[in-house]
């Protein structure tokens, strides 16, 4: 268990950096899809094997392929990520994030139950659309709205005039 979290951090964490550094927008994303898979992964090995499948399927399946969609189908944007003046300042943040993430957690009491938590599918479903059905909604909302903007994106100029006239 240990070794296999160990090996799931490194993979997760690679991947998350290979996100920041990649030029290639196209590689980000694959490296996104990564630190999903790898995030999944944690959750296997937590025991919340629902949870993972739904990382999987939410994350991996959804979000990133809409965003991988969403690159390759915009072509008036540059596909590379251009050099920038923020580099500096967004490593000295990173840094201190890092630094009070440390602190946090080499300074917390940590409690752990000696009991599993029963907390079967059919409460896991209560509680997804009846608690937490709103934010779910939202994030519905927010998806199809991201789908129309890309397919916006992607209409030439003669398809937009024809819808003008129409």
């Amino acid at each position: 268990m240990v070794f296999a979290f160990y090996v799931l951090s490194a993979i997760t964490l690679v991947a998350a950096g290979g996100v920041m550094v990649s030029r290639n927008l196209l590689h980000a994303v694959l490296f996104l899809i990564l630190t999903f898979v790898g995030i999944a992964g944690f959750f296997v090995l937590l025991s919340a094997d629902f949870i993972a499948m739904a990382q999987v399927i939410i994350y991996v399946g959804a979000i990133a392929v809409l965003v991988l969609f969403a690159v390759l189908l915009t072509p008036r944007a540059g596909r590379d990520n251009g050099e920038t003046k923020f580099a500096a300042p967004a490593v000295l943040l990173g840094v201190c994030i890092a630094a009070v993430f440390l602190f946090v957690v080499n300074d917390t009491a940590w409690q752990t139950n000696e009991v599993a938590p029963d907390l079967g599918a059919a409460a896991l479903g209560r509680a997804l659309l009846e608690t937490w059905v709103l934010p779910f909604e939202i994030a519905s909302v927010l998806l199809t709205a991201a789908l129309v903007g890309a397919i916006m994106l992607t209409r030439s100029a003669e398809e937009e005039a024809e819808d003008a006239l129409a």
